[in-house]
C-alpha cells in the first residue's frame, strides 16, 4: 500500500510540472550551475535535493538539446540511485548519460560515467569481473588522452576493487599509482578512501604497525566528510583489522560507527523522500515517450480533469501518509529495542572473549612454570641414578635402582608430551624446513628405537621405495617426531612379532614429491569402539591383560603435527591381528648440486686442560653436573649465585661457564650482561629446565652462546662443548 501511495504523489509531482515548459529559456551557464548545485547537494548526502535539482538540469539541458549537459545531469542522477541502493536504476541512467556523453564527444564526462558504471557493478553488485571490466576501460581511455586526473580515479576504484577480492598483490600497481598521484592530480576526498586501501594492504602484509597508522589518518581526514561510502567502509576494514591483531574492544567500536553512519545517512524517511523524488525522474521518462504518442488531444483532456483528479489523490495520499506513519513510529520502537539488545549481546561476547583468552595465557603459564619445576628434581632424580650404577657396577641389575631410573624417565616423558601438545594448541609451532636424506633418517630413527624392540622381543622392518629422491626438503624434527611416537607405539602394543615401516612414492606433481607413509604391526590391534577416540588427549584404552604405560598423548601430537604438513592420518585395525598407521606428506625436491654438505666433527680437545665455572644454585643439579663433567676429567669450579660468579671471575680464569637461569638474589640472565659488560668473552652456555623456544631469543639476547635443556643426554653437553671450544681455539 505505502508504495502505490508513494506512485500516486509522484503523479502530483509529475501534474505540478506540467507548467515547467512554459517557462523562460536558460543559459549554458545557468543549467551548468543547477548541475553543480545538485553534486553540492549529493556530497552533502542530500538525495532528495540532489535528484530534484538534478530533474530540473536534465529538463532545462534536454530543451537547450546540450548533450554534455544532459550527460551529467543523467549521470549525477544515476549515482544518487546507487547511493540509494537501487542498482538497476543507476545502471540504467548511467548507460543514459553515456549516450550522450558519446554524443557530445566529451571525454572527461565519459569516463566519468565509466567509472560510475564499473563502481555500481562491483560494489553495489557484487559482480566483480563487470566492475574491474568497466574499470580497466576508463583507465585505458584516460591514458589514450594522458588525463592524470581520470587515471587517478579508476587506479583508486580498481585498487578497491582487487583488495575486496583479496587480491591484494594484483592491486598493489596501482595503489602505489595513486599514492604517488593523487595530492597533484586527483581529488583530495580521495584521501580517505587511500588511507584506507593503504592499511588494507599493510594489514595484508601482517605490518600491524603501518596498517594502524594508515587507518587512523584516513579516520582523521574523514570527520568533516560527509558521503557514506568512504567513511563507513573505512570504519568496517578497520574494525576487520582490529578483530585481527586481537583489539576486540576497538574493533566493535568501529563497527558500531559503521552502523551508526548508515542509520545517520540511510533513515527511512531519507530514503523514502528520495526515491519519491528519483521515481519522479522516472516517470518523467515514460512522459516524454508517452507525449510523443498521445500528441495535444490527450493532453486537452488531461488538462481539463486535472484538479479533479489533484483533489481526489491528495486526499488518499494523505490517508496513506498517517497510516504509513503510523507504521514508521511501531517499526522505529522495535529497531530502538533491537540494537539494544544487540548491544547486551556484544558486551557479553567480548568479556567472553576476553575471559577465554586470559584462561588461554594462565593455562599456558601453568603448563610452563609446572614443566620447568618438573624437569629440575628429574634431573637430578635421573642423574643421581646414573651416577649410582656408573660408580657401582654390581648395582646394574639392581631391580629398585632400575625402577626408580624408569619412573624417572617415564614422568620425563610425561612431562614433554605435555609441553609440546600445549605448543602445538598454542600454534607455536612452525616448520623449520631443511635438507632431508628420508632413508637415512628413517634408518636412524628405527636403529634408536630397537631397545624397545629387542624388550618385547620383536623385529623392526623397513621397506624405502627406491624411486624416492636422495634428498627432499622438510621439517626434520617434526618428522622424527611423528614417526618415534608411532613407531614406539606400535613396538610397546606388539609381542613377538613385528613392526614395519614403509614408504612409497604416490606421485610427483610439479616440483613436489608426494610419499605414502605406513607404520604396520601384527599386535594386539583396536578395537572398533575406540578408533575414532585414540586421537584424543590423554585417551588411553581400556587393556584387561596387560598394563601399558604411556601418557595418552602420542597420538594427539602425531595427529596436530601432521595437520602442520597438511596431511591427515589414517588407521587400519583389527584385534588380535595388528594395526596399520598411514599418512601422506608432500614434499619439495631438491637438486643434489646444491646440498651443502655438514664438515666432519672434529676430534675432541682433551679436557683436562680445560676449567670449567658451574653456576647452579640446587644441590643435588651441582653434584650431578660435577659428575658428568669430572668424568670425562674437565677441572670443575661451583658457586651457588651469580654474584658469587661475578666476583670469581674476577680473580680466576676460565675456559667455560655453566650458567643456570632460574636462580636466586640474580637471574642467569642479568648475570651474564654484567660478565659481558666487563669486557669478558668467555663461552657461557644456558643450563636450564625451561623450554628452550620460550628462553631462546632472551638467552642469545643477554649474550650466551648456547642453550642445553635439563635433563640432557652427555654426549649432548660434551658436542656443544666441543663445539664453544673449537670455535674459541679457531677465534
Amino acid at each position: 500500500m505505502i508504495k502505490i501511495s508513494i506512485n500516486f504523489f509522484l503523479l502530483i509531482l509529475l501534474f505540478s510540472n506540467f507548467c515547467f515548459a512554459q517557462q523562460k529559456q536558460y543559459s549554458y551557464d545557468e543549467i551548468k550551475k543547477l548541475n553543480q548545485l545538485s553534486n553540492d547537494y549529493f556530497y552533502k548526502a542530500n538525495f532528495e535535493k540532489s535528484l530534484i535539482t538534478s530533474k530540473k538540469a536534465l529538463y532545462l539541458a534536454t530543451i537547450n538539446n546540450q548533450n554534455d549537459l544532459i550527460a551529467v545531469a543523467y549521470n549525477r542522477i544515476g549515482r544518487n540511485f546507487d547511493e540509494l541502493s537501487e542498482p538497476e536504476e543507476a545502471i540504467l541512467f548511467f548507460k543514459k548519460a553515456l549516450l550522450y556523453a558519446n554524443e557530445s564527444k566529451n571525454v572527461k564526462i565519459i569516463n566519468n560515467v565509466i567509472n560510475n558504471i564499473g563502481n555500481t557493478y562491483y560494489f553495489t553488485q557484487n559482480n566483480y569481473e563487470k566492475g574491474v571490466e568497466y574499470f580497466l576501460k576508463s583507465d585505458s581511455i584516460s591514458r589514450k588522452i594522458n588525463n592524470k586526473s581520470g587515471i587517478v580515479t579508476a587506479n583508486l576504484n580498481l585498487t578497491w576493487a582487487y583488495f575486496k577480492a583479496k587480491k591484494f598483490e594484483k592491486g598493489f600497481g596501482s595503489l602505489n599509482y595513486i599514492n604517488k598521484n593523487n595530492k597533484q592530480f586527483g581529488d583530495k576526498d580521495n584521501d580517505v578512501s587511500i588511507s584506507m586501501l593503504n592499511g588494507m594492504y599493510y594489514s595484508h602484509l601482517s605490518n600491524n604497525k603501518k596498517a594502524d597508522s594508515c587507518f587512523v589518518s584516513g579516520l582523521k581526514r574523514s570527520e568533516n566528510y560527509v558521503l557514506k561510502d568512504d567513511k563507513d567502509e573505512l570504519h568496517k576494514e578497520y574494525a576487520a583489522f582490529l578483530f585481527k591483531t586481537g583489539d576486540f574492544k576497538n574493533a566493535y567500536m568501529h563497527l558500531e560507527n559503521h552502523n551508526k553512519i548508515k542509520s545517520e545517512f540511510f533513515n527511512v524517511t531519507k530514503l523514502e523522500k528520495a526515491k519519491i523524488s528519483g521515481a519522479t525522474i522516472q516517470i518523467d521518462e515514460y512522459k516524454k515517450e508517452i507525449d510523443k504518442i498521445e500528441g495535444e488531444k490527450e493532453s486537452s483532456i488531461y488538462k481539463l480533469h486535472k484538479s479533479r483528479i489533484i483533489l481526489y489523490l491528495v486526499l488518499f495520499v494523505l490517508l496513506i501518509l498517517i497510516l504509513f506513519l503510523a507504521t514508521l513510529i511501531k517499526n522505529n520502537k522495535l529497531k530502538k529495542l533491537s540494537n539494544s539488545k544487540l548491544l547486551e549481546i556484544n558486551e557479553e561476547l567480548t568479556k567472553a572473549v576476553a575471559k577465554a583468552d586470559k584462561a588461554s595465557y594462565l593455562k599456558s603459564q601453568f603448563v610452563s612454570t609446572i614443566t620447568h619445576e618438573l624437569r629440575t628434581p628429574l634431573y637430578g632424580v635421573v642423574g643421581m641414578t646414573n651416577i649410582l650404577i656408573e660408580e657401582n657396577k654390581n648395582l646394574k641389575n639392581n631391580q629398585h635402582l632400575n625402577s626408580l631410573k624408569f619412573s624417572a624417565t617415564y614422568l620425563l616423558s610425561l612431562v614433554n608430551d605435555l609441553l609440546q601438545i600445549n605448543k602445538i594448541e598454542e600454534k607455536k609451532i612452525i616448520l623449520e624446513f631443511s635438507t632431508i636424506n628420508l632413508s637415512e633418517e628413517i634408518k636412524t630413527i628405527t636403529k634408536s628405537l630397537e631397545f624397545i624392540a629387542e624388550k618385547n622381543h620383536n623385529t623392526l622392518l623397513t621397506e624405502i621405495d627406491s624411486k624416492i629422491p636422495e634428498f627432499l626438503i622438510g621439517d626434520k624434527l617434526r618428522l622424527s617426531q611423528i614417526f618415534i611416537n608411532l613407531i614406539s607405539n606400535s613396538l610397546k602394543f606388539t609381542t613377538n612379532g613385528y613392526v614395519k615401516v614403509c614408504a612409497n612414492v604416490e606421485k610427483f606433481e610439479n616440483s613436489k614429491c608426494y610419499i605414502h607413509f605406513k607404520i604396520e604391526d601384527n599386535g594386539i590391534g583396536i578395537a572398533k569402539k575406540d578408533q575414532d577416540k585414540i586421537y584424543e588427549k590423554f585417551y588411553q584404552i581400556d587393556r584387561k591383560e596387560s598394563d601399558y604405560q604411556g601418557t595418552g598423548l602420542g597420538l594427539s601430537i602425531v595427529q596436530k603435527l601432521l595437520e602442520l604438513f597438511n596431511s591427515q592420518i589414517k588407521l587400519e585395525s583389527e584385534e588380535n591381528k595388528g594395526s596399520s598407521f598411514m599418512f601422506t606428506i608432500g614434499f619439495d625436491t631438491v637438486a643434489n648440486s646444491i646440498i651443502e654438505t655438514k664438515p666432519e666433527n672434529t676430534t675432541f680437545i682433551h679436557a683436562n686442560n680445560y676449567s670449567i665455572l658451574i653456576v647452579e644454585d640446587n644441590k643435588i643439579n651441582q653434584i650431578v653436573t660435577r659428575k658428568i663433567l669430572e668424568k670425562n676429567n674437565f677441572k670443575c669450579t661451583i658457586v651457588d649465585d651469580g654474584y658469587a660468579a661475578i666476583e670469581l671471575l674476577a680473580i680466576k680464569k676460565f675456559d667455560l661457564i655453566l650458567m643456570d637461569i632460574n636462580m636466586p638474589l640474580i637471574n642467569g640472565y642479568e648475570t651474564t650482561k654484567i660478565i659481558r659488560n666487563k669486557g669478558n668473552s668467555i663461552p657461557i652456555v644456558a643450563l636450564t629446565a625451561f623450554d628452550i623456544e620460550e628462553i631462546k631469543d632472551k638467552v642469545f639476547q643477554s649474550g650466551m652462546n648456547d642453550i642445553i635443556i635439563k635433563p640432557f643426554e652427555s654426549e649432548k653437553l660434551f658436542e656443544i662443548l666441543d663445539k664453544l671450544f673449537h670455535k674459541k681455539n679457531v677465534d
